[in-house]
C-alpha cells in the first residue's frame, strides 16, 4: 500500500499536466515516502499518453473511452490504488519548490487522525492568494457570483462572507469545505462516507464531499503553510453574460446543473459547520 496516491485528471491539458508532474516528482524526490502518481485521461486527443511514457515512466496512466468528468475519473484512480492518503489535484496546479509539502501534509494528517481532509493555500501564478477555502454555499451563491445582482452592497457581503474573505488566510483552522483543485485526504475517511458522488459531472463534488465528511465527524481543515500554485481557469466563465454563457458554454449549464442536484440533494440543511 502506498503512503500517498497522487490522482490527475487531464481532458487535453497535457502541458499542464506535465509542469504539475515536474513539481510533484520534485517533491516525491524529498518526502521519503512511498507515493504513486496516476493520470486519468479522460479520452483526450492531446496524445498524452505518448508524452507520459516518454517523459514520466514511472507514472501511471490509465485512459478512459469517455469524458468521466472530475469526480468519477479521480474515483477511477483512487479505487484503483490503495493508499493511506490520496492527493487530488488539479492539471493546473504547481507545488511550490522547497517546501516538502507531501511530508509536511502527511505529517499533519498523521498527527490529527480524526481529520478527514485538508486543502492546502492556493495562489494564483503570480503569488496572490486565492479564495480556496470557503462556508457551505447558499441557495443564491451562483446568482451572486454570475449576475450583476452580486454587485449589490449586501449581496457582496453574503458572497464575502461565504468566500471567507473575514478570515485570516494565514492560519490553519477549519473550515467548511476546500476547493477540489487540491484535497489531500484521508483513505480511512474516504471509505467510510465513499468517494466523490458521480451524479455531479463537474462542479460541485467537491463542497458535497466535505459536507459528507462533517456530517459523518471527519473535519475538513485549510493548511496555510504549505502553497499550491493553481492557475484556475474558469471553465464556466468564459463566456461573458448569464443568458449567453448558458446557451454557449457547456460547462456553464454543466454547473447551473450541479448547482440544482447539490441544492436538492442538501435542502433543508444549511449549517454552517465551522
Amino acid at each position: 500500500m502506498f503512503d500517498i496516491n497522487i490522482t490527475i485528471v487531464n481532458y487535453n491539458t497535457k502541458e499542464d499536466v506535465e509542469r504539475c508532474l515536474v513539481s510533484v516528482l520534485s517533491e516525491i524526490a524529498n518526502s521519503n515516502l512511498i507515493v504513486n502518481v496516476t493520470v486519468i485521461d479522460n479520452a483526450s486527443s492531446d496524445n498524452i499518453v505518448g508524452m507520459l511514457y516518454q517523459k514520466f515512466p514511472t507514472v501511471r496512466c490509465m485512459a478512459n473511452f469517455e469524458n468521466m468528468g472530475f469526480g468519477k475519473a479521480h474515483n477511477y484512480g483512487i479505487k484503483s490504488n490503495a493508499a493511506k492518503y490520496h492527493f487530488i489535484l488539479n492539471p493546473d496546479t504547481r507545488i511550490g519548490e522547497g517546501q516538502n509539502a507531501l511530508r509536511r501534509l502527511y505529517d499533519f494528517m498523521e498527527a490529527n487522525p480524526k481529520i478527514g481532509l485538508v486543502g492546502p493555500k492556493l495562489v494564483y501564478p503570480d503569488g496572490s492568494l486565492q479564495y480556496s477555502c470557503y462556508r457551505f454555499p447558499s441557495f443564491w451563491h451562483p446568482i451572486i457570483s454570475r449576475t450583476k445582482y452580486g454587485e449589490w452592497s449586501w449581496l457582496k457581503k453574503h458572497h464575502d462572507k461565504a468566500l471567507m474573505k473575514d478570515f485570516n488566510h494565514d492560519e490553519t483552522i477549519p473550515v467548511d469545505w476546500v476547493m477540489g483543485s487540491a484535497m489531500f485526504a484521508s483513505a480511512d475517511a474516504l471509505e467510510r462516507v465513499g468517494l466523490f458522488d458521480e451524479q455531479f459531472w463537474m462542479y460541485y463534488e467537491d463542497s458535497d464531499l466535505c459536507r459528507r465528511l462533517w456530517e459523518a465527524g471527519w473535519p475538513i481543515y485549510y493548511v496555510h503553510d504549505v502553497v499550491v500554485e493553481h492557475a484556475h481557469g474558469r471553465g464556466s466563465a468564459k463566456v461573458a453574460g448569464t443568458v449567453m454563457a448558458l446557451i454557449k458554454n457547456k460547462l456553464a449549464r454543466v454547473h447551473l446543473l450541479s448547482w440544482l442536484k447539490y441544492m436538492w440533494k442538501w435542502r433543508g440543511n444549511h449549517k454552517y459547520y465551522v
